[in-house]
């Protein structure tokens, strides 16, 4: 190559490291000044500091090996060497290597060891727990080895082998190359082929192997205890596997140092040969087959497979009860619950748990938040909502929650510059909730808090707000994904949008963020760093990068705690909560590991997947593990972003570990976590998925009936939509369930059994004392108590309510939406609630509106209502339990009876023809349907709850000329009042004798 070649390239190689490690040097300078912000720097320089010195240390460690190995099998070179082709071949090699062998040797093996480095900096995590793990206090049940060896040393030390093979092989492979480029080893020629060196210098390579070798298969009798049992799909060491592979792992780490031995001996001290060496390691590999491989083999065909479950109960029950305690299960608390009670009985309508059932789907509803309580095109409250429980007027109730954040993504193109986008938009405002079962305005919540002013529909929402929020403004959330620009040097000047003005909704106030959020820019240095990493020139030229800028990134809540606290596994659903005043985000955290001997291995995503994953709710990353455990709640603070991580599980050893590591005061302890703050915990639910998802099977405890299968539960799918393969969500619920002291806020799910769609059992999951308990309530097994999709399915096929569900999506100008349908175990049986959705067919935006509540008592079948709200359903159960009672007791077999309204009535016969007052009723119905959507088309959120008003007083008529037609009671007035029409549900022209559905 020319001179003028060279140095093209040698610039243009150092154009390319410049630009490599400005851009490294530049990310690893903002990650300092963000960790700084957040006050976890001891997180960015551990981290950092244990990546670099695993990076040089292991990279420098395998270069120095294999170089040693290069240098040394040129060191042991013949001086004389026989002349042949072979040689005269390779002498033009050794004139181009010889005069530059260091550099040769320098180049070659600084390549290997920078790849070897790369490989090494990735196991910082295994190298922390390494340092700082602990003990378990718990033993394995066939080597008698603390749990913590597995968790903690295992992962490491099975890498240091790794290394040590790779390092061993290449020195092999290197050396055997110098030795035959410079004539040690030969392949033609008279004499040896060999020099009696490089004899020595390879064998010993080869005996190093050997014994490394020897190591693994010791390693390899611990990690049988990880590994996937033969039978029936556990994992930990089988009857095979204790009795025939351990003695033989055993024997051949013994087999492997006598051939380790007897390749040096017979190579160097003895014969001088290869031919016993060879022999030598043609008998290991034999070895290593027959015993470790047909001698295994012959014994689960001939000696287990005959008699398969007597053999492997002892080693299912490990499995069982490793299982149970790696995943928290093994204080799950089984009762039996002989659900015998098919009658709606008389206290059902009182029952404090039937009352509290949730109507409002955190999931349907979004929508309908964002539209009534947005007042801009931009403000969102995601695809699903949260549920929470707040203490109002001394009673504790649970609330859909959500928080209005800007959606970048709905700005018009006029707001997407860069200036509107970072330095105008950067904030949402306030925390909007709404009672979880009461429901006003035609469908709409009640919403109490929250509020952009005081433009307020009377009726549909809180005259005040009930949940106080003491700063309502939102940096961070779930919707920040852009980074944002604040702070102003003089404070009169305000270009934040804030929200709309009370007096003048087109008018909007300004902001200027005053926290201590976000990181300093004021200096040009910092300016123009970001400025490169953001590929932005106006962090230099726009004036609205000030002296006082503060620049806020990674704001939303999940990515900043995962980035805090790299070791956890942070749960799909961060919720907000109001604490003291201000809108934090809470989240849960795991600590995970993949060694816990004997546990069941499961994949994260697999197992936590269900119809909400993806849709406001983040799906795990695809790791296996078989140890879990909610040990840290973290919190991030909406307005500066501040990152706190409280302990939890305050037993986790792997906990203590990681915050060893970390100095020891990266986490908060238990005991200093503020009361205000645990009033808002909740059973997480990821790790409840998990749970639930185990305890189909590992509720069984008995290894032989666990061999069987017989017991095995299932997740249901998705009530609405069995056929997507999407399983069944659980829900929180504030009730208290059978066998439970007082109401408790829970997370609740129903299963199935293996194969059929009857129910099996109730799982709950909550917090007493702030300490997690898992309660099962177990059906008999020959229930014919139905499961989620049979009652669907029953309920939605029911005479009279196919009649009203067909009102409510007459001739396709709206849809039917069902909302979670809650199982609930009250009064000695089973009361099923739906909430009935209608959706505008032809308004791809249009909220959804809850009109109906669809309920169920007993099988699912036989007593069946749609009601208004959750009272009037509740009354009509008891009604039509006391209506089967009677005719029971008079001999009349109509317990059956399916009228809604608990009368005899013929659901099948044509609705009679409307008259008089019932016909001019219904017209105003009509017009007040047809007004409704008007106003719901304009967007005057006024002008719509007025119409809804209307719509409820005019639908109240009618049911009032229904009533005095038919010579009917008027019923009492309900708790919860819920308009119970839509506005597509009844058009004009084609009026209903029930307009409400």
């Amino acid at each position: 190559m020319s001179r003028r070649g060279r140095v093209t390239v040698g610039v243009l190689v150092g154009v390319f490291l410049l630009f490599t490690l400005l851009g490294w040097g530049i990310d690893a300078y903002t990650d300092y000044l963000w960790f700084n912000e957040v006050d976890f720097v001891n997180v960015f320089s551990g981290v950092l500091l244990t990546r670099l010195l695993l990076f040089l240390s292991v990279g420098v460690l395998v270069a120095l090996i294999i170089a040693g190995n290069l240098y040394l099998a040129y060191r042991l070179r013949p001086l004389l060497r026989p002349h042949s082709a072979e040689q005269a071949t390779l002498e033009r090699y050794r004139m181009i290597i010889a005069p530059r062998l260091g550099t040769w040797i320098t180049v070659l093996t600084v390549i290997i060891g920078f790849f070897a480095g790369l490989s090494a900096q990735g196991r910082w995590k295994d190298w922390m727990l390494f340092r700082n793990g602990g003990s378990f206090g718990v033993k394995d049940p066939e080597h008698g080895v603390d749990v913590g060896w597995y968790i903690f040393d295992y992962p490491m030390l099975r890498y240091a082998l790794g290394v040590a093979f790779t390092a061993v092989v290449l020195s092999v492979l290197g050396a055997l190359a110098v030795h035959y480029i410079f004539g040690g080893v030969r392949l033609q020629g008279v004499g040896d082929r060999m020099t009696t060196a490089a004899r020595a210098h390879l064998t010993s390579l080869v005996a190093l192997f050997v014994l490394l070798k020897a190591v693994a298969y010791v390693l390899d009798r611990r990690a049988l205890l990880l590994e996937q049992h033969v039978s029936p799909g556990l994992y930990g060491a089988g009857y095979t596997d204790v009795n025939a592979l351990l003695p033989a792992k055993e024997i051949l780490a013994y087999i492997s140092i006598v051939v380790a031995i007897a390749i040096i001996v017979f190579s160097n001290a003895w014969m001088r040969n290869l031919v016993w060496p060879g022999v030598s390691l043609a008998l290991l590999a034999i070895s290593a087959v027959a015993i470790g491989g047909i001698y295994p083999l012959a014994v689960q065909n001939f000696s287990v497979k005959p008699s398969l479950s007597e053999k492997e109960a002892p080693y299912i029950q490990r499995s069982i009860n490793a299982t149970r305690a790696a995943f928290g299960l093994e204080g799950t608390q089984m009762e039996a619950y002989r659900a015998n009670n098919v009658v709606p009985p008389s206290g059902l309508a009182a029952d404090s748990s039937a009352q509290n059932a949730r109507l409002i789907d955190p999931q349907l509803v979004s929508q309908a938040f964002t539209q009534s309580q947005q007042s801009r095109g931009f403000y969102d409250f995601g695809k699903k909502l949260d549920v929470d429980r707040y203490s109002i007027d001394n009673r504790t109730a649970d609330y859909v929650v959500g928080a209005r954040e800007i959606n970048d993504d709905k700005l018009t193109p006029q707001q997407r510059n860069w200036l509107n986008r970072h330095t105008v938009y950067t904030h949402g405002y306030g925390l909007v909730a709404a009672p979880a079962n009461q429901v006003v305005c035609g469908g709409l919540p009640f919403f109490v808090s929250g509020f952009l002013g005081d433009d307020r529909p009377p009726g549909c929402s809180a005259a005040t707000e009930e949940i106080k929020v003491d700063q309502p403004r939102i940096y961070f959330g779930e919707q920040s994904s852009e980074y944002a620009i604040v702070g102003q040097e003089d404070p009169a000047r305000k270009v934040e949008f804030d929200r709309p003005q009370e007096e003048n909704k087109n008018a909007e106030e300004l902001y200027t963020y005053s926290g201590q959020g976000g990181v300093e820019i004021g200096s040009f240095f910092r300016r123009l760093v970001f400025a490169i990493k953001n590929t932005e020139s106006n962090f230099l030229l726009s004036d609205a990068v000030n002296g006082d800028s503060r620049l806020m990134y990674i704001r939303e809540p999940r990515d900043r705690v995962e980035k805090v606290a790299p070791f956890l596994t942070i749960d799909g659903d961060p919720y907000p909560a109001v604490v003291d005043g201000r809108i934090t985000w809470i989240l849960d955290g795991y600590t995970t590991s993949a060694s816990y001997p004997y546990a069941q291995k499961i994949n994260l995503a697999t197992e936590t997947q269900d119809e909400l994953t993806g849709q406001g709710q983040f799906a795990l990353a695809r790791d296996d593990v078989n140890y879990m455990r909610n040990s840290v709640k973290a919190t991030v603070d909406a307005y500066d972003g501040t990152v706190k991580l409280y302990e939890f599980d305050d037993n986790d050893p792997v906990l203590k570990a990681w915050n060893k590591a970390f100095g020891g005061d990266l986490i908060i302890p238990k005991a200093d976590t503020p009361a205000s703050l645990e009033a808002h915990f909740r059973y997480p639910q990821d790790l409840f998925k998990v749970q639930r998802n185990l305890l189909t099977r590992f509720h069984v405890t008995d290894p032989q009936a666990f061999f069987s299968g017989q017991d095995f539960w299932q997740v249901p799918n998705a009530p609405d939509a069995p056929s997507s393969n999407q399983k069944q969500p659980p829900f929180y619920l504030n009730v208290q369930l059978p066998e439970q002291e007082q109401t408790r806020f829970q997370l609740t799910a129903g299963v199935t059994p293996a194969n059929r769609e009857n129910l099996a059992a109730f799982i709950s999951g909550s917090y007493v004392d702030n300490k997690p308990v898992l309660q099962v309530l177990e059906l008999p097994d020959q229930t014919v108590i139905p499961g989620p999709v049979q009652v669907h399915q029953k309920m939605t096929n029911n005479a009279s309510v196919r009649q009203q569900l067909n009102l409510l999506s007459n001739n396709a100008q709206s849809q039917v939406l069902y909302g979670n349908l809650i199982s609930l175990p009250v009064e000695g049986g089973v009361l099923y609630v739906e909430p009935v959705y209608v959706k505008t067919g032809n308004q791809e935006n249009a909220a959804p509106l809850l009109q109906k509540v669809l309920m169920s008592y007993g099988d699912g079948g036989t007593y069946v209502v749609l009601a208004d709200n959750l009272k009037q359903g509740l009354d009509q159960l008891v009604t039509q339990g006391k209506q089967a009672q009677t005719d029971n007791n008079s001999g009349n077999n109509n317990s059956g009876n399916n009228n809604n309204n608990g009368n005899n009535n013929n659901n099948n016969a044509p609705p009679p023809a409307l008259t008089g007052e019932l016909a001019t009723a219904a017209a105003a119905v009509d017009k007040a349907i047809n007004d409704v959507r008007t106003a719901q088309e304009s967007g005057d959120f006024a002008k719509y709850g007025a119409a809804l008003q209307a719509l409820e007083t005019a639908m109240d008529n009618f049911e009032n000329a229904r009533n005095a037609a038919t010579g009917t009671p008027t019923p009492g007035a309900s708790a919860n009042p819920s308009s119970s029409a839509t506005p597509p549900a009844n058009p004009s022209g084609n009026p209903s004798p029930t307009p409400s559905g």
